[in-house]
């Protein structure tokens, strides 16, 4: 009878847009607290607090709800119809990280996690929880224990079906469900997205450093970012997607389903000089519904900076000397930053564009 349920419930799974499903149990992730706490041990995490706070609900998952009995992981894909890497030689323009090019994910995820979960006490009782990057839940090793895929030499998910450009989101129930075998990792002798991180933010395969992930410093990090990282960043302003980019599983990668994971027109490569020019109520009306907005326009303006500073366009000069008096210091110290890059790069003799 179970088993007939989870078939059910699986192609409900691929009904309400997900592009794939896996159970597991609760305690399927017996390493997980070790590895946490070494990660957590070596200041790995950065500012990111919260990720030491609850790391006995963390790391295991059947302390964060006791009475849950099977944990049903689902991805859905969000592969590009582009090549995100090319942005990078356009050095007057951002590059802004796949998953947010258009609306915020998590509000897709849990609607479509809440609809599953009412189709499965509606057709079997008992109680959910779901879970999408909103507890402490490690989805990633959750889903490699329920068989979508296995956590690369990048620390992401990556799937023979899916590649490596999938959201993930976690139904926790009381009910009894058929475990999947777990997913053995793959990855092989390759190193393409060790190779290809700009800022060695591994340390080592399958190890992160996030205090040198692009991602992590555009997006989570506050105040001024480490001078001697700001080089390395170029023109990427929110997250990077250069490791996911380079896998070759991503060969095998699902056309993204949901229309709403399509990069809208204006956020493919929006110019830097624009972007440095929005204060906050322009900033707010930009990123309504988008990932970016929970960063606020300081961050973000501080993170365009450092791209204007990377692009050796002189161009650009007049929109970061235009904010170096900015009244965030870590925006004014960015801008200023960014005029001492776009000056040392000036051919000896030429003067200053300041518009």
């Amino acid at each position: 009878m179970t088993h007939m349920l989870k078939s059910a419930l699986r192609a409900q799974a691929l009904e309400v847009g997900f592009a794939a499903m896996g159970v597991c149990r609760p305690d399927a992730i017996p390493d997980a607290p070790a590895r946490l706490a070494r990660f957590l041990e070596l200041d790995r995490h950065g500012q990111m607090a919260w990720m030491a706070e609850r790391t006995a609900w963390r790391g295991n998952p059947a302390a964060l709800w006791p009475d849950a009995r099977s944990v049903i992981m689902l991805a859905e894909a969000y592969t590009p119809d582009h090549d995100p890497l090319a942005v990078l030689q356009r050095r007057d323009r951002a590059a802004i990280s796949v998953y947010a090019q258009n609306r915020d994910y998590h509000d897709i995820v849990k609607k479509r996690l809440k609809r599953l979960g009412r189709w499965l006490l509606a057709r079997a009782g008992g109680e959910i929880k779901v879970f999408v990057d909103t507890a402490p839940v490690m989805e990633k090793p959750l889903a490699q224990a329920a068989g979508l895929g296995w956590q690369g030499k990048h620390t992401n998910l990556l799937s023979r079906d899916l590649g490596n450009w999938v959201f993930l989101g976690a139904v926790f129930t009381t009910l009894e469900l058929p475990a999947d075998a777990p997913e053995t990792e793959r990855c092989g002798s390759c190193t393409a997205c060790l190779d290809i991180c700009p800022t060695r933010a591994f340390p080592a395969p399958f190890q992160l450093d996030a205090r040198r992930c692009i991602s992590y410093l555009t997006i989570e990090h506050h105040g001024p970012v480490d001078v001697a990282l700001r080089p390395l960043m170029g023109n990427r302003i929110y997250g990077c997607d250069d490791c996911l980019a380079v896998c070759p599983w991503n060969k095998f990668a699902r056309t993204a389903s949901e229309a709403r994971y399509a990069a809208r027109d204006d956020l493919r490569a929006p110019a830097l000089a624009e972007l440095a020019a929005l204060d906050d109520a322009g900033f707010r009306a930009r990123f309504s519904g988008s990932p970016i907005k929970r960063i606020g326009r300081d961050r973000f303006v501080r993170n365009v900076l450092y791209a204007i500073g990377n692009s050796g366009d002189p161009g650009l000069r007049p929109a970061a000397a235009a904010l170096t008096a900015d009244p965030d210091a870590t925006v004014a110290d960015a801008a200023r930053w960014a005029v001492a890059r776009l000056d040392a790069a000036r051919p000896l003799g030429s003067a200053p564009d300041d518009g």
